[in-house]
Parts: C-alpha cells; sequence; structure tokens
C-alpha cells in the first residue's frame, strides 16, 4: 500500500504537532482540574479551620511542620487546603464566565456578521462599547450594589468577554459568507437559516473553543484581581486573590502568606496561556501547510 506525498505530510505534521505538545502546561492545567475535582479528598484541612496556636508557622520546607506543608496564615489556617479549595472557585468561575461569555458573543458576532446592514454596524458599536469598558470598575459598582459575591463577578467579566468573542466571530463569519460554497448553496435556492446552522455554524467551533482557551488565563488573572480589590469573592472563602490581599500586611514577617497563593495564580495564568497558545497553532488552517 503506498503512502501519497499529501498523506505523508499530513502525517508528519501530526506527528510534530504531537511531539509540539505543550507537556508542562497540560501537567499544570491537569493539576489545576484535579485540585478543584477531588479537593475534599486532597486538601489535609478544612480550609475555614483556625488553630491560633499555629498561627504564622512558615512552609515545611523553611522550618515549618509537614502538618501543614505550605505554612498557615494569621488565623492559623492551612494555606495548602485553602490555595486547593482556591483553584475550585477559580475554575468555577472561569468556566461558566466563558460559557457565558462565549455564548453571548458568538451569537451576537453571527447575527452581526449574517444579516449586515444597520443591525451589524449597531451590534458592533455595542461590542466596541464592551471592548472598552473596564471590568474592574463594572465589578467595583457590581459589589457596591449587590455586594461582592460569586455571581456578581461571573456577570462582570462575562458582560465585557462576550465582546471579545462577537468581534473573532464576527469577521469569520463575514468572510464564511463570501466563500464559494455559500454562493453556491444561496445560488440553489437553500434557506437562510439552514446555510446558517449547516454550513456555518459548524466553521465556527476551533475558532470559539481556541478563543475560550484562550482567555481562560484572563479570566482566572481578572478574578483573582477583583478578589484582591474586595469586589469579587469575600473573604473567609479561600480565593486567590483575597489570600494575596490579606498577606500583604506580612510581606516581611510572613512572606509565604502572599507568596503561596501568588505562586498559584502565575502558574495557573502562565499555563493557561501556553496551551491557549498551542491550541491556536494547532487549530489554526492557516499554519496547517507549514
Amino acid at each position: 500500500m503506498t503512502i501519497s506525498l499529501s498523506q505523508r505530510g499530513r502525517m508528519t505534521f501530526a506527528k510534530a504537532r504531537w511531539r509540539r505538545l505543550p507537556w508542562l502546561a497540560l501537567l499544570m492545567v491537569a493539576g489545576l482540574l484535579i485540585m478543584a475535582l477531588f479537593a475534599a479528598q486532597l486538601a489535609p484541612h478544612d480550609p475555614l479551620e483556625t488553630n491560633l496556636r499555629y498561627r504564622l508557622m512558615p512552609p515545611a520546607f523553611a522550618g515549618g511542620m509537614w502538618q501543614y506543608p505550605l505554612g498557615t496564615d494569621d488565623a492559623g489556617r492551612c494555606l495548602l487546603s485553602r490555595i486547593i479549595y482556591g483553584a475550585r472557585l477559580s475554575l468555577i468561575v472561569a468556566i461558566v464566565t466563558l460559557i457565558l461569555g462565549a455564548a453571548l458573543g458568538s451569537l451576537i458576532g453571527i447575527v452581526a456578521g449574517y444579516c449586515g446592514g444597520k443591525l451589524d454596524t449597531v451590534l458592533m458599536r455595542g461590542t466596541d462599547f464592551g471592548l472598552s469598558f473596564p471590568i474592574v470598575l463594572l465589578a467595583l459598582l457590581f459589589a457596591v450594589v449587590f455586594g461582592p459575591q460569586p455571581a456578581n463577578v461571573v456577570i462582570a467579566i462575562a458582560l465585557t468577554l462576550w465582546a471579545r468573542f462577537a468581534r473573532v466571530v464576527r469577521s469569520l463569519v463575514v468572510s464564511l459568507r463570501a466563500r464559494e460554497f455559500i454562493v453556491a448553496a444561496h445560488a440553489a435556492g437553500v434557506s437562510r437559516l439552514r446555510i446558517l446552522f449547516r454550513h456555518i455554524v459548524p466553521n465556527l467551533g476551533d475558532t470559539i473553543i481556541v478563543l475560550a482557551t484562550a482567555n481562560l488565563g484572563i479570566v482566572i488573572l481578572t478574578e483573582a484581581t477583583l478578589s484582591f480589590l474586595g469586589a469579587g469573592i469575600p473573604p473567609p472563602q479561600p480565593a486567590w486573590g483575597s489570600m494575596v490581599a490579606e498577606g500583604r500586611n506580612y510581606v516581611v514577617s510572613a512572606w509565604w502568606f502572599s507568596a503561596m497563593p501568588g505562586v498559584a495564580i502565575s502558574l495557573a495564568v502562565i499555563s493557561a496561556n501556553l496551551l491557549g497558545d498551542w491550541l491556536r497553532d494547532a487549530l489554526d488552517p492557516g499554519l496547517r501547510n507549514i
């Protein structure tokens, strides 16, 4: 059985893509998912349990006890347990936010790109406003009016995140609408709705997945920033951002208090960005012939 040159080229590209997998980023994202799914089994202590006897204990590698591997905070709570449970909160907020933002933005982008005309102009001006409106200010307004709650964080980020999806999806729909197979379907008398759901929407999947993955790190960092400012998930819930805020007064005397959740935020954002970059390159049709 002979293999054509084009088949060999595709096989070589597939192998090259597999070898270029961001294994470190995948391992860190997998670890984040495991912590979120099995927080109760992995955490050595209750994240809300206080023990003033062991207040501000350093990590085990810095002279502390292995009972508290990453040390404790100013209330004697286990930092490792709070970081593990914080991963669950961060992922829940990030996933729900991305689903809402992607659904709303993709819908607006599809309608604007496929209908065109004045409706396209109006929707894109709204998208421009969404892109320009600061997330932090919107979250602060929500916190003042409704109080700092996880639901308010999700709504605040989603109300600005949708514009990123709408802009890209609209451009792709406009490009697809001018393709030969769409023009031929129109000429054959196929209904607009059938063309939309049969030919256009299925071609948007890769782009939406790439956008969601690329924005995962942004959402995690934004949630941490809002929690740090007091407009996100309120204490004593173990949110990474609020943990960093609680430890900022102990930077000199108890550096681990802020450093440990800060490292968790950095690793999560870096791994999400690396995974998003790889996924963008792997799913970008323009790179498949390189």
